[in-house]
């Protein structure tokens, strides 16, 4: 624990102010506690209030900037498991042979640095800040020093700390492999811990069939017990994307073809995720080739700078009704 500075007291304009300490001098503490700066204030009252205001400003797109934000969403928020080898700007360290972010890690693991020395980097995690970005980053660099054979816990991050985006190179294709189990996880099946052997069972088990088109981006096809679905995360701004589903929708061109419907849509991360019910014998390559005609149409109806006919706002007032926010 940090140690205190000398307690010391200054009068202003008649009350007793709080001796001046920096940051780093502050250790963590709880909100009830009393602040170690020695003001005699509780610490959520004193220096906790600084403390508390990084924790919850949430960043809405913690993943802007980075290659591939779309399907960064994607993997945090709709796929069960995927994988993406990282690209590092700095180049990987000596010892470390790969750096691959995975949809999630046995145990939920925020991440692992494998016996080989590579680092798997989870993303399906709880994160202590308001800018996932920062705390993933911190886990990271944090896992690229790690003992091989370990895994590593989150911890609190400070808030002038690195983020994603001052570490993964802008330039690198990002794209993800997406995983019919968690079989990614073993680098040596035959030796696993019966903790993490069972672990992927149940991960496997509840794993919902999920592929990724090809044709277009960040659009992601699954199969549910009552029916297929298509989740589709959009780069565009969420008005000009709804005026232009709407106008789709108003015209009836808004389906991947025949039994398809477009259901709505929800937000994640800064992001609008359009969704289709798909007839459940409709599979991943039926949707290839509609999904890529549909995104022709979406361009032509996000160019459009025409106010919308009252078919389309009630058409857009349905959809929006029906979005829901899940980050």
């Amino acid at each position: 624990m940090a140690k205190k500075r000398p307690q010391t007291k200054a009068k202003t304009s008649g009350r007793t102010a709080a001796p001046q300490v920096s940051d780093g001098d502050i250790p963590v503490v709880g909100a009830r506690e009393p602040c170690p700066c020695g003001s005699g204030r509780r610490y959520k009252a004193c220096h906790g209030r600084a403390a508390a205001h990084a924790v919850a400003e949430l960043v809405q797109r913690p993943f802007e900037g980075l290659p591939g934000e779309c399907d960064w969403v994607a993997l945090r928020e709709l796929v069960p498991a995927a994988t993406v080898e990282l690209n590092l700007k700095s180049g990987l360290p000596e010892g470390v042979p790969a750096v691959t972010l995975a949809t999630v890690l046995p145990m939920a693991w925020p991440a692992l640095r494998r016996e080989n020395g590579s680092v798997l980097l989870g993303l399906q995690n709880d994160t202590a800040s308001g800018d996932i970005s920062r705390d993933i980053a911190d886990v990271l660099r944090r896992a690229l020093e790690a003992k091989p054979g370990s895994p590593v816990a989150a911890e609190r991050v400070p808030a002038d700390s690195p983020r994603l985006q001052d570490l993964i190179d802008p330039e690198a294709p990002f794209t993800p492999v997406v995983h019919s189990g968690f079989e990614f996880w073993l680098e040596d099946s035959a030796n696993s811990s019966p903790e993490v052997t069972a672990s992927l069972e149940r991960a496997n088990e509840a794993a919902i069939p999920t592929a990724r088109l090809s044709g277009v981006e960040a659009a992601y096809w699954c199969r549910t017990p009552e029916k297929n679905h298509l989740r589709w995360v959009m780069p565009h701004p969420e008005e000009k994307l709804i005026d232009a589903l709407a106008r789709l929708h108003a015209a009836g061109t808004s389906g991947l073809g025949e039994h398809t419907r477009l259901v709505g849509s929800f937000r994640a991360h800064g992001l609008v995720v359009p969704v289709w019910d798909l007839p459940g014998a409709m599979e991943a390559d039926d949707v290839e080739k509609p999904a890529q005609e549909f995104a022709e149409r979406l361009t032509e109806a996000l160019a459009s700078d025409a106010p919308l006919t009252p078919e389309e706002r009630r058409a857009r007032g349905g959809l929006t009704n029906r979005q829901v926010t899940l980050s």
